[in-house]
Order: structure tokens, then C-alpha cells, then sequence
């Protein structure tokens, strides 16, 4: 039970779980975390009183609430140790929202935050700048040779391709997957110039089971790489644990995102859902999706480029899958 619960009589436990509104906000953060505003769109309440509601939860320990930016996310608190009287309050607060539909809700709240960057990533891609040096392939394919283990690359939202023409060089095959038709259009304009023919551009979601079932028939990735992907997916973690299905025992997951930072206007101008994470919570995804040794460091301002994000701090996650 949380220390301030434990701290206090009982009786202002069952005070607290008096209120069915409470109850019901127990009942949607034991099912996902959700935002202030996504928690007050559920249950039908002005976000004033949902925060006054978890305020009262969170100071007993119940709820866990995360800031980002301006917003904030409330879970269930993963340190109630199975209190037959919490339980029992999860179980009625998740009763009353089966009740009211808003349980079966939650999915279709989370998969909203999607659909900004959807649109964002379908608008026509800017060939106008290429990123890409003619020489660069040259120079990778020597390098590959320093690679122990170079059979399969997955680039998961590729994007207009530019990872996967620094990939294609340095791996035997390489998967590049994207859910939008324009950027995998801008993505075979990159690469056709260069006869990559062992690039295989798929138009699906990340997380279609036609992408693991084609990495799957090839015996698995050897690097599965997530490219400023994160920030932008509804369930960051759901991301991490998808690289590390992809990855054979041995291989690398590597995400590129941001660090933490305040810059709201990447919500409006870039359709960021998050803005960016902190390295403990990177290494927790990483960990949680059963990955190892998971590294995460800062790359040098210098490298990023003049894009609109360069003003951020990026970061790298590696961690490898282990043994069977």
C-alpha cells in the first residue's frame, strides 16, 4: 500500500473511495494512461474537476501523474501491492465505466492522438533539400565490413527513405516501412537512382503483423532501427517491444528521439505527441520489452541538420535482444 495511505486511518481510505467518480478514474487509469483531457472526454466531467479528482487519488498514492510540457498523465499507481479494499475499488471503478461505454472508449481516445501526426506525415514530401551525399554509399559499403552481423536491416517509419539509403550500403537486405503512399513514393524517388534493389519498401502500420510475419520468414532483423518515431506513437512502449519482437537473439533495436524538453510548439508544428523522454525512461521501454543492456546517450548538436527540430537534444537508445 502507498505511504500515505498506510500513514492514515482506514477510514479516510473509504472516504475516498466513496466518491464514484473517483472510483471511475481508478477504473481508466487502471486500463491505460491517459491525459487530463482524454480522462475528462471519457467520463464526461469538466477537466477542473478531473483534476481536483485525481489530485485527491494522487495524494493518496493511488494515481500517478506525469507532466509533459503543459500536459499532464495520469496512470494507476503500480505500488498498491494488491490491497483486497484497492482491488476491490479498481474492480467497481472499471464496472461503472463497462457500464457508461467509457471503458470501451479508452482505445479509440488513444488511437485520436494518431491522427495529427497521420495527417501531418500524408502531406507531400519536400524533395527540394535532399539530405543525402553521393558519395556517402561508397564510403558505407567499406564500412559494412566492420558490421559482425549485416543480413537484414527493418527501418520502422521510414519516412522519405533517408535512413534507408545510409542502410542499404551496409546490409544484405533491408526492410523500410511507412503507413503513408507519399513518403514511400518520396522514399523509392531517393533510392531508385542508386539500384538498391535489395530495399523493400512495405506501405503498412508498424505494427501490422504482415511486417513481422515478412521478418519473421527471414530468420529476423539483425538492427531494427525507430528514427524520430517514438515522440510521434500513441504507446511509445508498444513501439520498443514491437522492435524487439522483430530482432533475432543477438541483433540491436536503436531509437533516435528527443530528449525531455518544453517545446509545445512541436505539437502544433511537427503533430509530436510527446515531447521527447528522459534517458531512464528510455532504458525502462527498452528493458520492460525485454531487451539488454540497454545504452542510451546524447548525439552531438552538430550532427542534427538545419530541420525544424534542430533546436532539440537528441538521443540514441541501443540495447540488444539476448540468447534463446
Amino acid at each position: 500500500m502507498p505511504a500515505a495511505l498506510a500513514e492514515s486511518p482506514r477510514w479516510e481510505l473509504y472516504r475516498l473511495l466513496g466518491e464514484p467518480r473517483r472510483l471511475r478514474l481508478l477504473g481508466l487509469t487502471s486500463e491505460d494512461e491517459l491525459s487530463i483531457g482524454e480522462l475528462a472526454e471519457l467520463t464526461r466531467e469538466a477537466q477542473p474537476n478531473v483534476s481536483k479528482h485525481l489530485k485527491l487519488l494522487r495524494e493518496a498514492g493511488l494515481v500517478a501523474v506525469r507532466r509533459q510540457g503543459t500536459r499532464a498523465f495520469a496512470r494507476l499507481s503500480p505500488d498498491l501491492n494488491g490491497d483486497p479494499l484497492l482491488a476491490d475499488a479498481i474492480r467497481s471503478g472499471r464496472a461503472l465505466c463497462s457500464e457508461d461505454g467509457s471503458l470501451e472508449r479508452v482505445a479509440t481516445v488513444i488511437k485520436a492522438r494518431d491522427e495529427e501526426a497521420r495527417a501531418f506525415f500524408e502531406q507531400p514530401a519536400d524533395d527540394t533539400s535532399p539530405r543525402s551525399v553521393s558519395e556517402w554509399s561508397a564510403y558505407l559499403t567499406a564500412i559494412r565490413t566492420l558490421l559482425p552481423r549485416r543480413s537484414l536491416a527493418v527501418d520502422l517509419g521510414t519516412g522519405d527513405g533517408a535512413l534507408v539509403e545510409l542502410l542499404a550500403p551496409l546490409f544484405d537486405r533491408v526492410i523500410a516501412v511507412d503507413r503513408s503512399e507519399k513518403q514511400l513514393a518520396a522514399a523509392q524517388r531517393r533510392l531508385s537512382s542508386h539500384g538498391y534493389d535489395h530495399v523493400e519498401l512495405i506501405q503498412a502500420e508498424y505494427d501490422d503483423p504482415a511486417v513481422s510475419d515478412r521478418v519473421c520468414e527471414l530468420g529476423g532483423a539483425d538492427a531494427v532501427f525507430a528514427v524520430r518515431l517514438l515522440h510521434h506513437a500513441p504507446k511509445p512502449q508498444q513501439v520498443v517491444s514491437l522492435l524487439a519482437s522483430l530482432v533475432r537473439p543477438g541483433g540491436q533495436a536503436v531509437v533516435i528521439d528527443y530528449c525531455s524538453h518544453d517545446d509545445e510548439l512541436m505539437r502544433e508544428r511537427q503533430a509530436d505527441l510527446w515531447l521527447g523522454f528522459d534517458r531512464r525512461e528510455l532504458s525502462g521501454f527498452a528493458k520492460s520489452a525485454g531487451l539488454i543492456h540497454p545504452d542510451v546517450f546524447e548525439i552531438p548538436a552538430a550532427r542534427y541538420g538545419p530541420g525544424p527540430d534542430a533546436h532539440l537534444k537528441w538521443q540514441v537508445l541501443a540495447a540488444r535482444r539476448g540468447p534463446k
